[in-house]
Parts: structure tokens; sequence; C-alpha cells
């Protein structure tokens, strides 16, 4: 039963489940799109990788942004143990996030949209949770690949802190960090809710705009 607890703290490494040396299965090729989820990527892409509650609803954020996106994928982030299933993350006692990977091409869908759509489809105020969704694995986070990911992360929080701000929400909790190895989650996780339309989303977003690319300065 030890694998269904909300833990809502991380744990430490002599806590952590130890993993495995090999990935663990998962699909070949993009349920929407039929590109490959794997590299190597089209020259000329970037990627982009986010936590912002159940990667189920978050996952379908991003494809559906379309023109730009060159492939979105689930997976796990953040945490500890190598090679993690669902069932171990979701104990809490892998460290990881349950993150979205979106390899992008940002002549077409600069990284700024991805933050924008970031901070306005969860509450980045809610710790260890999205909505109903308790667990570590549920935290609001920006992973970036570098510094400039970093630099544009940081304003854009800053400049959504100053309007969550003006509708009287509380601090942002998001962790913006490198990102770390990244594993792909299992095959029925992926583009889950194109493969079933009527899937659970608990997603919600706080009404919020961001103000990222209308002139309000971070």
């Amino acid at each position: 039963m030890f694998l269904f607890r909300k833990r809502t703290a991380l744990p430490s490494p002599s806590e952590a489940l130890p993993g495995r040396p090999t990935p663990i299965p998962t699909a070949q090729r993009h349920y929407v799109n039929g590109r490959s989820l794997h590299e190597p990527y089209p020259a000329g892409t970037e990627r982009a990788l986010f936590g912002l509650g159940c990667f189920r609803g978050a996952e379908r954020k991003f494809w559906q942004m379309g023109d730009g996106v060159w492939i979105t994928a689930a997976g796990y982030a953040g945490g500890i143990t190598p090679n993690p299933t669902y069932e171990e993350v979701c104990s809490g006692l892998t460290g990881h996030n349950e993150v979205v990977l979106v390899v992008f091409d940002p002549k077409v869908l600069p990284y700024e949209t991805l933050l924008k759509t970031f901070w306005e489809s969860h509450d980045p105020t809610q710790g260890m949770r999205q909505g109903n969704d308790v667990g570590t694995q549920y935290r609001s986070g920006i992973y970036v690949f570098d510094e400039a990911q970093r630099q544009a992360a940081e304003a854009s929080k800053a400049a959504y802190q100053q309007a969550l701000d003006a509708r009287r929400y509380g601090p942002i909790t998001t962790e913006i960090v490198p990102t770390g190895p990244v594993y792909f989650a299992e095959d029925y996780h992926q583009q889950y809710l194109a493969k079933n339309p009527g899937g659970y989303c608990g997603l919600g977003g706080t009404g919020v705009s961001c103000p990222i690319g209308t002139g309000v300065a971070a």
C-alpha cells in the first residue's frame, strides 16, 4: 500500500527507490501526429520541459498549440530514482515530477509563448498539489536546458507574480531548476487525452492572464 500514499515532502537520497538501469517500455510515435517521440529531433528544434500537474491534461495543452510543436511527450523528471515507473513516481519515493517534454521550433513558436501557456494552464501557487491531485509529482516546475531559458523563465515568473498579486493570489511555488535526466512515461500515458477524449483532466488555471509579450515589464 505504500505506493499509494500522498507524500508532500521530497524524499532524501537514502529514502528514494532504487529504480533500474534500463528504460521502461514506452511508445515510439506520437499518437496525434505520428512523429517519432525519440531523438534525433529535426535540426533547429529545441526542447522545453514543464511540470504543471497531472501530465495527461498538461500534455494536451502543448500539443494543441499546433504549428511550431514537433512532438510532446509525458515523462518523469526532477527526482532521484533512475527509470521509474508510474506507480513508483506516485509513491512520492522517487522525487520525480510528472512533466511534459515539448520539442518545438523557436522560429515559429518562441519559448516565451510556451511559458505563457504554462502559467495560464494551472495554478502555480499550490505547492505540492494541483487542485484535487495531491503529491510531490504534481508540483509546478520549469526545467531549463540552458541559461537563456532560465532567464526567460525567471522573468516570466516575476511578471506573472505581479499579475497574481493584483488578484490577491499567494506566492508562486514553481521551481525553476536545470533539467536533469528525463524519463519517458509508459505508452498508455502518452497523448492520453487524444486516446481517451473523456479521460480525467484535473488542470485548472487561475483565470489570470500572463503578461508575456504584452509590453509589461517583469
